[in-house]
């Protein structure tokens, strides 16, 4: 599932200057000097939060097989090394797919100590067809506009038009993009990580790639084993699941995290006075979209938007105390201001959320084989609904142009590995979009691996946000190499206690919007990068849940 909120990038944030940087060889790493290569054109495009960002493009092969056809144009960034000591480049992904990546350089060079991020080229770039890489797709603009029918189908009638919605998004995607969509996947991904590889000069990659960005990972380095020198993968997709099944999974683990915020907001009492009975507060929770079925807040927020809005509660539990606030306002007193802004800053589609909902469905699609029978999607979906309401048929019909998808399937490769160097994993025990059992499943797949686990946890995305245990184990790699090692028949290697969750915000009447006020912070935030993830106005963790793109 994806928070579509959380795959902005400005890109008015990045401001030209052009310079040439020739690729520079790792020196003092163990590394063999590379042959140089064509250097990319690297242009300054600073913000204020990342000050020494640059930016570049690469023209990959649309068809890899094909290197003399057709290209196709990445979007990279780069914050260099300063060090004496270089150990390279270390590629980031947040995930998605159809998560722009270009902000997650700049965040990673600040969020990691400042000895170990100097001896790195942190990199990071749009995927191909995302955000300011050439083709961007857009299927269908404002296919999330509100206010959408209830995701949950009432009868034969809404179910049969939600079917035909889903039905023409494949056939828009397949009129507007049929050249490409047969390339929109994740090996052909994982190939032009190979690309920026040689593109740079370097022998080998180091990476970190968060969510989806951990099965990319994974199949590059099956790709290419011998041209991985560290990886660290955090929260893990499932592999044995791609990707039915894992969404599947997933219906159930959100389902759980809505469940452990509705018991937050119940210890919250004194503050949001929804009760102390967390089912009590549930029910609030879905008499609430009853509610708003009939009447939307704000003529915006409907059943579906709803579950949008609070969709990123389960991925990051700092988003709780405003959700809360806005549940506690409408339901107390029947205002629904609060939750109708609480829509437009995290469920709302905006043309980059128009552009990574089509890379996501072309390249899960594509990547492995959907049901093509809509009776096995109805059937497995009311089963699940019948356990877990949250949002298992929200995410049935974000996924369901996989039905009718007007490229065949490829059969994903198989993920065992018995020739890398060891490559960290991190993993929380209740991440709700990649659960737990994926970093498991990884871990055995992937011999040598070493296993740290955030115990408690149920955030995705858990390292450079706040849990200092975790983010001493993936500098200790980054800068040595080494990685945990448990004692005796144990499968995990290192545990961190999880963080505590946020203390609760006091509810407060939404105040007046000044538009040209909101104009003005809106262009401050394009100058700034903001929405690049600068740590300007949120917690480290808000901003870097701001950056992931993740699995949907």
């Amino acid at each position: 599932m994806t928070p579509r909120a959380g795959m902005l990038i400005a890109a008015g944030a990045l401001v030209a200057g052009t310079v040439t940087v020739l690729p520079a060889a790792p020196a003092g790493a163990g590394e063999p000097t590379p042959r140089p290569l064509p250097g990319l054109t690297w242009t300054e495009c600073a913000t204020k939060a990342y000050p020494r960002l640059q930016c570049a493009t690469l023209k990959v092969p649309l068809n890899h097989d094909d290197p003399a056809g057709r290209k196709v144009t990445l979007a990279l960034t780069r914050v260099p090394h300063t060090a004496k000591t270089f150990q390279g480049p270390l590629l980031v992904n947040p995930g998605g797919p159809g998560g722009s990546g270009r902000g997650m350089a700049g965040y990673v060079a600040a969020s990691l100590p400042p000895k170990v991020a100097a001896e790195y080229d942190v990199i990071g770039f749009d995927p191909r067809g995302v955000g300011e890489s050439e083709p961007a797709l857009d299927c269908e603009p404002g296919h999330f506009a509100p206010v959408r029918a209830d995701s949950v189908p009432t009868g034969t009638t809404a179910e049969r038009a939600a079917i035909e919605r889903a039905q023409s998004f494949a056939e828009a995607c397949g009129e507007k993009y049929a050249d490409v969509l047969p390339y929109i996947d994740t090996v052909s991904t994982a190939r032009d990580l190979d690309a920026i590889r040689q593109a740079v000069g370097a022998p080998r990659i180091n990476y970190l790639g968060y969510s989806y960005g951990t099965y990319l990972g994974s199949v590059y380095a099956r790709l290419y084993p011998d041209r991985v020198r560290r990886m660290a993968l955090d929260s893990v997709v499932n592999p044995h699941g791609v990707w039915y099944e894992d969404n599947i999974a997933q219906d159930y683990a959100f389902d759980d995290r809505h469940k452990d915020f509705m018991a937050w907001v119940a210890r919250q009492n004194a503050v949001y006075k929804l009760g102390t009975d967390p089912a009590a507060v549930e029910a609030s929770w879905y008499r609430m979209r009853d509610a708003l079925r009939a009447t939307p807040a704000g003529g915006k927020v409907g059943p579906a938007e709803l579950e949008d809005t609070f969709l990123p509660g389960g991925y990051y539990n700092g988003y709780w105390p405003r959700l809360a606030s806005a549940f506690a306002a409408y339901v107390n007193d029947a205002d629904p201001t609060p939750l109708k802004e609480a829509y437009e800053r995290y469920g709302e589609a905006d043309a980059a959320a128009d552009n990574g909902y089509s890379v996501y469905t072309s390249v899960q699609c594509r990547d492995a084989g959907w049901p093509r029978d809509w009776n096995v999607w109805r059937k497995d979906n009311w089963d699940v609904h019948a356990k877990a309401p949250f949002s298992t048929w929200n995410n049935a019909w974000y996924n369901a142009p996989c039905a009718f998808w007007p490229v065949e399937s490829l059969t994903p490769p198989d993920l065992t590995n018995d020739q890398l160097p060891p490559v960290l994993i991190l993993q929380a025990t209740d991440d709700a979009a990649t659960p737990y059992e994926g970093g498991v499943a990884l871990h055995r797949l992937i011999r040598g691996s070493s296993l740290v686990v955030e115990e408690g946890g149920g955030n995705h995305g858990v390292t450079l946000g706040g849990n200092d245990c975790l983010d001493e184990h993936l500098a200790a790699y980054l800068a040595t190499g080494k990685v945990p090692r448990g004692e005796g028949d144990t499968e995990v290697d290192a545990i961190c206690a999880a963080l505590p969750d946020p203390e609760p915000e006091p509810v407060t009447a939404a105040a007046p919007t000044n538009p040209k006020k909101a104009g003005e912070e809106k262009a401050d935030e394009e100058k700034t990068g903001k929405r690049a993830g600068a740590l300007l106005a949120e917690p480290v963790g808000v901003a870097l849940h701001d950056l992931l793109g993740h699995v949907r």
